[in-house]
């Protein structure tokens, strides 16, 4: 064990303190051959901390440390409190997920997988609608996911942007600073400066009392995102920011993340105290998800090149892909597959291998970017193909995440290494060219962390090799007994030697290790492997055992020569499976399993002292675990005396295999007691094993959802009607607009409906001119975003849609430019005519390139010309009040767009459709018409409590089918189906959304976009999994409609 972290003094320093010891610092820097290991936020070089987690703690109020230096890193790791980390970390926005009391579950999740971070967006758009106004209400807010961070024992990395890109409309900038904001989005413009501070002030407020210092969760602030530093203007924002930052309560550093190796904001104007890179190595192209790209190989090299006295930080790692609109796009599934458990095992160790620190995987839990959240880029799910679904539910990626997050938590020696070298730097350590070679080693305790994978990453051919290794003993070539380590396919494997396990320590292992620590006061060590392989470590076996080893598949060799006296071969053969008990003594248990039966162990953590308010962060507040095997989740376990609390969820019955402190004698899960099977349990081990059974509640297998039924039917487009007034409306008349990109042709007047405050969603344009008969079309040019459409008609006549495109058709459309002729008859000569122009708004673009104003997206009609004659008026509507006034706070300034039946609150709970027609939706418009209508239902669920039930909306129909449907759900737009373009028809929608024990109101906004053509959708809700357990308590809040507004 490594000396402990020098304390610090408790009282701030002086200013000729500082002046000195900077003076120092620099001239040691400079004449240093390699930077050296000085602390952020700290006066001195930090030479030994220790590397396993504290055992005493202060008492609440106690100052530990400086509020300054709690937060600090070294060119190793961070360092929180005194105590070396690895910050194991995973992508999460709460916006995506509308619930806030269902944050809990995906901390408790992230906290299952052995991590103990989430990085967090912040969605400036949402919680800043209008100027001056800002709004922590809701699903907005901050403080339930801090709250529940700290209950959980998560960090929190906080991205609040104003820019985020996250394939979000405008990178997550105010939708009314694209139009209102003169200066250039993001550069130091008075203007947007401006613009910014309230939402900086208002994300300062929330969340300085929630840092470290005041024992919460955030331990940095990330400056904005994904930017240049060479344009002096974007430099000088980044300065503004952190100005903005640093004149105020927050102590924590600010981070940046690089979108690729550009060396920005290290050093220089607007440099950040640590500097991160982003990296998607895979790429996103989900249509052909076996291709593999090979992995990057000069992560370290960079990293020694551009900020080596800084820990190595990567902000965004590839944890899935996004996918696009299209016909040709694949969905998430494939998503999942190209960025799969194996793609985990080779990039994320190749990774490890840079000596990466500081990880962040991107995304943990896409969710659902619900109402206008996404850029016309993408649709509405953004599962992300990440280790939970969108539905919140675990996948395989999420089993190799666990074996990777617990191993990390138990190797506090692999937070400090020093990079040594590879096979292409020279180490000669792999018996087979086909071997790569990664070595990096503690250099305080030598454990040494052989990172092996294919030389060829992308190779799926099986690899086997002798590894050259320095262990206590002297130099060895591993495995001793097996034949060789093997690679099988796409695959890679961390050998760790001189391996430290609570007092213990191993020489050597071939196997992985899934869990590494101490049990009361037995050091306890689960390695696993692939069962069609043969696996082997070395160690001293201690104490007295109380049972034999009896699986013919692993076998002991003592005393072999070459290696340190009183060790033992352990060798595992292939076709182990299930857990197998390898030692069993007073002093070490040492178990073993094949891959996958590791994937069903969990280690919750045991809270430490009550009146720590750390006490449930891993490695600060507590260092105390068990093992649990079985179920399908494992969220908490508690210990009060001899008894022991599990909480989690089943899917389905499993046996129950529990590793404790011995003086346990009864178990609960979720508050039931549980059976012990004395004879299983003695078999797994003498000390502390507890064995029995788990099955789901019977009511499981009771729990069903209705047929969608008894549909109501309003047309939802009284605008193409002679007698429609749109006194109401607002004159569009502008003349002059801050968005870059003008007009094509027209009359001068600006038809951009962010100008007038309708940015997102549907918005309506109505052209009126005096007819002289003698006109016969109109050119538009309408622009909506990539996979827009827009449908025109003259007057009630309806004329064509305009279709935009995709990505996944290989022909972007962000705009269009059509002639639409005028049927015979249409026109009324002499009268007014009208032009009515539906137009679907897909979201703002994100920064292109070093272009910041591309997010003022022309969103409207860019240019308007009848062949003949001039437009004497155009109005514009879109969701009724704009952004300064629109109704629902509570779903806020995303949720509605400008549809007749949206302005009046027609998808709202509790509005009254019992004298509109009764029509189901799978009947469509009446007479096939191209237009617009409103189906709205109602339906009753009753799931019992204490139950997690994911749930789906599906359109079942055949793909193809020319319209557009938003579902609303109880009043929130949780999806927009696009029937000819697709690919998504399958909508999850979470429990508080859905009113789980009431009464549910689902409408469907139906946009048929071709006449006389079959559009008839078919809309399923659907159980997507039952799951006994959840985190419970889960709100709804879902306002009524009101005519207030409306």
């Amino acid at each position: 064990m490594a000396e402990p972290a020098a304390k610090h003094q408790l009282k701030r320093r002086s200013a000729w303190f500082w002046i000195t010891t900077c003076a120092v610092a620099v001239f040691f820097v400079l004449i240093s051959p390699r930077a050296p290991a000085t602390l952020w936020g700290t006066s001195f070089s930090l030479h030994h901390l220790s590397l396993t987690p504290r055992e005493s703690h202060p008492s609440v109020g106690e100052i530990l440390l400086p509020e300054s230096e709690q937060v600090q890193f070294d060119n190793y790791s961070l360092i929180l409190r005194g105590q070396r980390i690895f910050l194991h970390s995973g992508e999460f926005h709460t916006f995506r997920l509308p619930v806030p009391s269902l944050w809990p579950d995906i901390l408790e999740k992230v906290k299952a997988a052995g991590l103990n971070a989430v990085s967090v967006y912040t969605h400036m758009g949402l919680i800043n609608p209008a100027p001056g106004v800002v709004d922590f209400g809701g699903f907005r807010a901050l403080q339930p996911l801090y709250d529940a961070a700290k209950a959980a024992g998560i960090w929190i990395v906080l991205r609040p942007g104003g820019y985020i890109n996250a394939e979000t409309t405008a990178g997550g900038i105010a939708h009314w600073a694209t139009s209102e904001v003169a200066g250039t989005l993001r550069t130091n413009d008075t203007d947007w400066k401006a613009a910014w501070q309230a939402y900086i002030q208002g994300i300062i407020k929330v969340t300085a009392p929630n840092q470290i210092n005041a024992g919460g969760p955030v331990i940095a602030i990330q400056i904005d995102n994904e930017y240049s530093q060479g344009i002096p203007s974007h430099a000088e924002y980044f300065a503004d920011l952190e100005d903005a930052y640093h004149n105020s309560n927050i102590v924590v550093p600010l981070t940046y993340n690089d979108p690729g190796q550009g060396r920005n904001f290290i050093n220089g104007t607007g440099a950040v105290d640590l500097y991160g890179l982003d990296s998607y190595p895979q790429g996103f192209d989900c249509s052909n998800p076996s291709v593999w790209r090979p992995v990057t190989t000069n992560y370290q090299s960079y990293h020694a090149q551009v900020n080596p006295s800084q820990a190595w930080y990567i902000p965004e790692f590839q944890g899935g892909s996004f996918d696009a609109w299209g016909p040709t796009a694949p969905g998430y599934p494939p998503c999942r597959v190209l960025t799969g458990a194996d793609f985990q095992s080779v990039f994320n160790l190749q990774l490890w291998a840079s000596n990466a620190k500081l990880i962040n995987y991107y995304m943990i839990y896409g969710g659902t970017s619900w109402g206008a959240i996404p850029f016309h880029g993408v649709y509405t799910s953004y599962d992300y193909g990440a280790s939970l679904t969108e539905s919140r539910e675990l996948t395989t990626k999420y089993d190799e995440l666990k074996r990777q997050g617990l191993f990390v938590r138990s190797s506090p020696e692999f937070y400090k290494t020093n990079w040594m070298a590879d096979a292409s730097t020279g180490l000669v350590a792999s018996s087979s060219p086909a071997a790569f070679i990664t070595f990096l080693q503690n250099p305080d305790s030598k454990a040494g962390f052989y990172i092996a994978r294919q030389t060829n990453s992308t190779s799926t051919a099986t690899t086997d090799f002798k590894l050259n290794v320095t262990v206590a003993s002297g130099n060895l070539q591993i495995p001793l007994l097996a034949p060789s380590i093997t690679l099988s396919g796409r695959q890679s494997k961390v050998i760790v030697t001189n391996y430290a396990f609570g007092k213990s320590r191993m020489l050597y292992s071939t196997a992985q290790v899934f869990y590494a620590s101490t049990i009361d006061g037995r050091d306890v060590l689960f390695l696993h492997g692939d069962s069609a392989q043969e696996h082997e470590a070395t160690l001293t076996l201690t104490g007295t055992p109380k049972k034999a080893q009896q699986n013919s598949l692993v076998t002991l060799t003592h005393n072999t020569p070459g290696i340190v006296q009183n060790s033992t071969i352990v060798s595992f053969l292939p076709g182990i499976e299930g857990l197998v008990t390898v030692w069993d003594s007073d002093t070490q248990l040492v178990l073993f399993a094949d891959s996958e039966t590791a994937a069903t162990f969990w280690s919750p953590v045991i809270a430490g002292r009550a009146n720590d308010p750390l006490k449930n962060f891993w490695g600060l507040g507590t260092n105390q675990s068990i093992l649990v095997g079985g179920p399908y989740l494992v969220r908490t376990a508690s210990i009060s005396g001899t008894h022991l609390a599990l909480r989690g969820d089943l899917k389905d019955g499993v046996r129950l295999t529990v590793i404790a402190p011995r003086n346990i004698r009864s178990i609960t899960w979720n508050g039931a007691p549980v059976s012990s099977d004395v004879a299983a349990s003695s078999a797994l081990t003498s000390l502390g094993g507890f064995v029995g059974q788990l099955q789901p509640r019977a009511s499981t297998k009771g729990i069903t959802v209705p047929k969608l039924a008894g549909w109501k039917f309003q047309d939802s487009l009284p605008e193409i009607g002679a007698t429609f007034d749109d006194a109401s409306w607002t004159v569009a008349n502008k003349t002059t607009t801050n968005i870059p990109l003008k007009p094509y042709y027209g009359d001068g007047r600006i038809l951009y409906g962010c100008d007038y405050g309708f940015c997102e969603n549907v918005v309506l344009w109505r052209g009126h001119f005096q007819s002289t008969g003698a006109e016969k079309s109109v050119n538009l040019s309408i622009n909506g975003g990539e996979a827009f459409a827009a449908s025109v008609w003259l007057n009630d006549v309806f004329l064509k849609t305009s279709f935009g495109n995709s990505t996944n058709n290989r022909n972007i459309l962000e705009e269009t430019d059509d002639k639409f002729d005028f049927p015979t008859g249409a026109l009324k000569s002499g009268q007014d005519n009208v032009i009515t122009v539906v137009q679907d708004n897909m979201g703002l673009n994100e920064t292109s390139g070093s272009n910041p104003n591309s997010s003022k997206g022309p969103r409207g009609i860019r240019g308007f010309k009848l062949d003949t004659g001039n437009f004497t008026t155009w109005k514009v509507q879109g969701k009724v009040g704009g952004y300064t006034n629109y109704p629902d706070k509570v779903r806020g300034v995303f949720n509605e767009g400008g549809l007749f039946g949206e302005r009046k609150g027609w998808h709202l709970p509790g509005f009254d459709t019992s004298k509109w027609a009764s029509r189901d939706l799978s009947q469509g418009l009446p007479d096939s018409a191209a237009g617009v209508g409103f189906f709205v239902t109602t339906f009753k669920l009753n799931i019992p409590k204490g139950f997690d039930v994911p749930m789906s909306f599906t359109f079942t129909e055949p793909f193809g089918e020319s319209y557009r449907a938003l579902l609303f759900v109880n009043g929130w737009m949780m999806g927009k189906r696009v029937g000819n373009l697709g690919p998504q028809a399958k909508f999850p929608v979470h429990e508080g959304i859905l009113d789980y024990q009431g009464v549910n109101t689902v409408a469907v906004a139906l946009w048929a976009m071709t006449p006389n053509t079959p559009v008839l959708p078919k809309l399923e809700l659907d159980i997507d999994g039952v799951y006994d357990g959840g985190v419970g308590g889960v709100v709804t809040d879902n306002p009524k409609w009101s005519s207030t507004g409306r």
